[in-house]
């Protein structure tokens, strides 16, 4: 589908999800390490973080390390936390000079007590700011987002519990439900991430790795949202 601008024919979607696989398959085919490959897909977010706002998308929630990442060889964790402590470091004034307000999703009491303070002290400096929002799920899994949302609710509440309030005892609280989920990496799957969330979220798979995605690949994600007939269920 051609288009002689940067605008997709419909309304932009007001929130998406992307599933950031491939980073490690990226770095095998070009001789790059593991770690060199999750740096790439970092600096990718930021490039995608423009697009964002170019198109006009509200929120964005990325999914960038799963509760199931915590399985991986130390020695890759290990470096995956070390990348977040440069990368918040390092993202910290650009974001607050863009006027990005992030948040952060997740059990974040399995980080290390500084990264959890980096963690806060960006939401703080950025909470002022409207949108875009860009929503970070660590050490996110959709199953344990909803048994922490089970746990707070109060004793005896439960026969009151309706869809609206359960959403706001999610780590999302507050956050749109994605109305695309775009996942790169060539698997067709969610993968744990926000089951909840998505029971009516267009879906966009590719094959493209993650730090491969080109503007134009994102903005043909967009373009099928845009052609899509979204009645739910009616």
């Amino acid at each position: 589908m051609s288009q002689t601008s940067d605008e997709t024919k419909g309304a932009p979607p007001r929130c998406i999800g992307i599933i950031m696989d491939g980073n490690r398959r990226w770095a095998r085919s070009v001789g790059l390490s593991t770690i060199q490959g999750h740096q790439k897909g970092y600096e990718k977010l930021l490039e995608c973080l423009a697009w964002v706002k170019e198109f006009r998308i509200e929120y964005v929630i990325v999914y960038a390390f799963s509760t199931e990442n915590w399985n991986r060889v130390a020695e890759e964790v290990v470096g995956l936390i070390g990348l977040m402590r440069k990368v918040l470091r390092e993202w910290f004034t650009e974001l607050e000079s863009q006027q990005v307000r992030i948040r952060f999703v997740g059990d974040m009491s399995r980080f290390p007590k500084d990264l959890q303070e980096s963690i806060a002290n960006m939401e703080h400096a950025t909470e002022k700011f409207p949108a875009p929002v860009l929503a970070i799920a660590l050490s996110y899994g959709g199953r344990a987002e909803i048994v922490s949302a089970l746990k707070k609710i109060p004793t005896g509440s439960l026969s009151d519990i309706t869809e609206e309030i359960f959403a706001h005892y999610l780590w999302t609280s507050g956050i749109p439900d994605p109305d695309l989920i775009i996942r790169t990496g060539g698997s067709k799957r969610l993968s744990n991430f926000l089951p909840w969330q998505s029971v009516y979220s267009e879906l966009y798979f590719t094959d493209t790795y993650w730090p491969a995605l080109s503007k134009e690949e994102f903005r043909h994600a967009l373009e099928e949202f845009a052609s899509a007939k979204r009645n739910f269920g009616a």
